[in-house]
């Protein structure tokens, strides 16, 4: 091992935080930082700047609430601390607003493209990174759009990977967060802005002991003919996913 490397690995060591409940290290992006606020009330630190000390726990609401079972956060903080039973969900609706935040700051960077046609043509391009689908969305329509993303992935490259795609919102959640009403299918292209929020999203999803990430393919897992022409798959969709177009 070189000097160099050896450094590098006292650097990761160092900015890793031990869970009160696991007592693993783990980097802290990976963990749920809580502070004990000035009346005693435990507070949440997702973005982890909040003054004092801090109690970490691994991003999962199960662990969170076996460290509220445990009174492992007064342990750690060395002071009586009040807790709301209501913390793991607390907790859950903090991440998800902070992921919302994250991505209507994408949508401001222009990162972020709205509507099933728009999509696919971004798509075509090879211009996107992640998909965003709605969870209240057609089930045909997902259908659609995997389909779309396979197929322009394939004409890329025959081995290419279609984008991630992103399923833990609803069209309402993506309505506020990008200015828009009915918003259905969205697409992120490539950069800084976009890597954030797909790293919250990865965090909330752990958290909720889900997967971020759901391949395009797997959608048309049951796909028994070819799609056609990508234009063909864009006029195939079903109104309500093509309505932002209109």
């Amino acid at each position: 091992m070189t000097k160099r490397n050896g450094e590098k690995m006292r650097e990761a060591e160092a900015s890793e935080r031990t869970c009160i409940v696991t007592r693993r290290r783990e980097a802290p992006e990976a963990m749920i930082r809580f502070v004990r606020a000035p009346d005693g009330v435990l507070t949440p630190d997702i973005r982890s700047r909040l003054p004092g000390r801090g109690a970490w726990v691994t991003a999962r609401a199960d662990l969170v609430a076996e460290a509220l079972k445990r009174r492992a956060f007064s342990r750690q903080l060395k002071a009586e601390v009040s807790a709301s039973p209501s913390l793991p969900a607390d907790v859950d609706r903090l991440l998800e607003a902070d992921c919302l935040q994250s991505l209507a700051m994408a949508n401001k960077a222009g990162a972020v493209v709205n509507g099933f046609g728009k999509v696919c043509e971004a798509l075509e391009k090879g211009a996107v990174v992640a998909l965003l689908e709605a969870r209240d969305g057609s089930a045909e329509g997902r259908r659609k759009l995997a389909q779309a993303a396979r197929r322009a992935a394939a004409a890329r490259a025959p081995s290419a990977a279609a984008p991630q795609t992103i399923s833990l919102f609803d069209s309402l959640q993506l309505d506020l967060a990008l200015g828009r009403t009915n918003v259905i299918h969205a697409a992120l292209a490539p950069g800084g802005p976009t890597q954030a929020f797909l790293a919250r999203c990865r965090r909330l999803a752990a958290y909720r002991g889900e997967s971020a990430r759901d391949d395009a393919q797997n959608h048309d897992s049951e796909r028994t003919e070819d799609p056609g022409p990508l234009k063909d798959v864009i006029e195939q969709a079903q109104p309500e996913d093509r309505k932002l177009d209109e």
